[in-house]
Parts: structure tokens; sequence; C-alpha cells
């Protein structure tokens, strides 16, 4: 049987074991939290992030707060030009964690809507006029919305963001083959970076702009659904990585970070989209020798919109948008 003394020895030298352990394993927990953050702070640092005034935005309507809906502006440029752009594709893309579902809404760049402090014209000169700010604010003001936050891409990033995914698959047309680079015959194919830019970009096959918003979309989607179907956090981060230095946005590193994980963690997998202004409610044509596409009315298609978005049908328009539409030209 050990004596007293020996077993004292030993419990000593356990604790002296344990604590090396313990300081070993914090010490491994704050080199691995230290580079964690010195990654993320170093990710985040590549981002054009734009500072706007969120008091600014027209912000009519404050529903549902699980529901965040950012506005999403493409434009017809490439390297790291924005200003005095304008967008060659609009979009709400709709983070609904309550439902599991993402959605996307194009904006058809020739719709005819109120530009605050402007005219009635296209939606897509708004971008030009005002930036982000003054885009936000046109949708918000002409379709009751609540967008605070935007990013923007341009064809480079565009390209850099199909790629970084490994390629999006997509059934093309045999028409729409003659328009891609690299692609000879119609059918499924999978398309890299430069390819999915051509596709996105076709104007004059089919339904002229109603289809080219639709071909957006459909590339969105394609990434979306990879990234999805991965629910990889660090999958995410990655590309996140690899993109963020080819957008531009309103959104913090913590919003980002805090979109991204809700996103991940719960369970969303859905993805619908839709189009603005409605075919029922719409009427396209040359006015003053210029084509618009005016909303009929935009009241009805702001109720549309809310009833996609909220899914709910307790919508009423505010008075502000009952006069932006009943005095539409």
């Amino acid at each position: 049987m050990p004596s007293a003394a020996r077993i004292r020895k030993n419990n000593k030298n356990k604790k002296k074991r344990l604590k090396k352990i313990l300081i070993a394993t914090f010490a491994i927990i704050v080199v691995l939290t230290s580079a964690a953050f010195l990654f993320v702070n170093n990710m985040f640092g590549k981002m054009d992030q734009v500072k706007i005034n969120e008091d600014d935005l027209g912000i009519t309507d404050n529903s549902n707060k699980k529901i965040t809906n950012i506005a999403l502006f493409g434009i017809d440029t490439r390297g790291n030009s924005y200003d005095n752009s304008r967008t060659d594709s609009i979009m709400i893309a709709t983070v609904d964690t309550d439902n599991k579902k993402i959605k996307l809404t194009s904006i058809m760049r020739d719709t005819y809507v109120s530009i605050p402090g402007k005219k009635y014209d296209k939606i897509n000169h708004a971008y030009a006029y005002g930036g982000p700010e003054l885009a936000i604010k046109t949708i918000n003001t002409n379709f009751d919305m609540n967008i605070r936050d935007f990013v923007t891409v341009n064809f480079d990033a565009m390209e850099r963001i199909v790629d970084a995914v490994g390629g999006v698959d997509i059934e093309i047309s045999s028409a729409e083959a003659t328009q891609i680079s690299g692609i000879s015959s119609g059918g499924l194919h999978t398309l890299n970076g430069s390819q999915a830019v051509d596709y996105s970009r076709i104007r004059n096959i089919g339904n002229a702009d109603y289809e080219r918003t639709e071909r957006q979309r459909t590339v969105l989607e394609n990434v979306l659904n990879k990234v999805l179907r991965d629910r990889s956090i660090t999958r995410a981060m990655s590309l996140a990585d690899s993109l963020l230095p080819y957008v531009q946005t309103s959104l913090s590193r913590s919003e980002i970070l805090s979109l991204g994980t809700r996103v991940m963690t719960s369970g969303t997998s859905s993805i619908a989209d839709s189009r603005l202004p409605l075919d029922e409610h719409s009427k396209g044509g040359l006015f003053g020798g210029v084509y618009y596409l005016k909303p009929m009315t935009l009241v009805d298609n702001a109720r549309y919109l809310h009833e996609f978005i909220y899914e709910n049908e307790d919508y009423s328009p505010s008075d502000s948008l009952m006069e932006i539409s009943n005095k539409m030209p």
C-alpha cells in the first residue's frame, strides 16, 4: 500500500500534468481564435464597403423584421468601375429564414417609376443619377419596401463568382448557344464564368428583356443552390474571401457574417423567383419616342410584391405610393 507521502507526490504530479494540459489547450484556443480573427479581418478588409444614409432611403414599410431584403445591382462595366453607371440588372434578394426560403425578384430595367428628386423615368437611371442610395430609395418609394442595404457587382465580379463555385449547369437553347463563346449546340452545359456572363447578357433572342432577366435569375439561383447544398460555413467563407474584393456593398462584416450564419444554420434550401412589373399589370411602348415599361398600376405591382415576399395578403399601399401611382402619366 503506497505511503501517504507517495500519494501526495502522485497527486502533485497529476495536478502539474493537468495544469500543463490546460495551458496547452488554452494556447491552442488562443492561436486558433487569433488565426480566425486575422483571416476574417483580412477577408473583409478587401471589401469595398460604402456607407449610405439610412434616414434617406424612403422606407415606408417595416414589415416582418425576420425577413431581410437586399437590393442587388448589376452594372454593365468591368474592372473597379461602379460610378455613374446605369444598372443593367436590378433584383431584390429576400432572406426569409422563417419559411426557409430565398426569393429573387427582378425589376425590369425599363420600368417607368418616380425617381425621388428627379422625374418619372426608367428605374435603371436612378443608379446613374445618385448611386446605390438613390437606387434603393427609388425601389422603396415605388413599391413600399424597407430595403436598407445593397450589393453591386459588375461583369468581372459575376464571372469570378461563377468560377468560384465551379460553374453553373444550365439548359441552353440552340439559339442561345450562338451567343455564348465555346458553346456550339443546345443542351445542358456547365458554363464557366465568362460563358455565364455571355448567357446573362443575351438580349436579341426570345422575349427580349423579359427572358434576359430570367437568365440572370437562373445563373444566380444556380450559384445559390450550390452554396446551400454544400451547407458548409467554411466553404462559404472561402467563397467570400475570393469574391469580396470584387463587390461593393453597404453591409458591414458583422452583418454579412450574421446573415450567412442565419442562412446556413436555419435549413434554408428553397429558392423562389419572380419579376416586376407583372405582364397583366404593365404596358410597354414608345412614349415621347422612348421605350418605357409602364406599371398598370404601380399599386397593383406593389401589392403582388408584398404578397410574394411576405406571404400574406394584409398589405395596404401607403398614401405616398398611391400619390405616385395616380400621378403616373
